[in-house]
């Protein structure tokens, strides 16, 4: 599911919301939930998962073509853990191909 895809879901579920309405609705929500992630604090969405940044350690790696180690630095990532009802969800449900 793409944003617009999400977009036109939620104008199709509530009537009285516009098209237009409805995208300022999704891009408000991932904006929060972007700077909530930039400022390093956690997002908690009951039923639904948790985002929060996690610390990559800065380690070692190699240079594929040439095997030469390259210093790679410390980074901070996005991370999502799916809760306990959305992961029983997606257990349940029956592959679609």
């Amino acid at each position: 599911m793409t944003r617009s895809d999400l977009v036109e879901e939620l104008a199709a579920r509530f009537a009285q919301l516009t098209q237009r309405d409805a995208e300022l609705a999704v891009k408000t929500i991932l904006d929060a939930v972007g700077d909530a992630l930039v400022r390093g604090h956690r997002i908690e969405i009951r039923g639904f998962g948790s985002f929060s940044v996690t610390r990559r350690p800065p380690r070692m790696g190699r240079n594929p073509r040439t095997g030469q180690a390259v210093p790679i630095p410390e980074k901070r990532v996005p991370h999502f853990k799916p809760g306990k009802a959305l992961r029983e969800a997606v257990d349940q449900r029956p592959p679609s191909h």
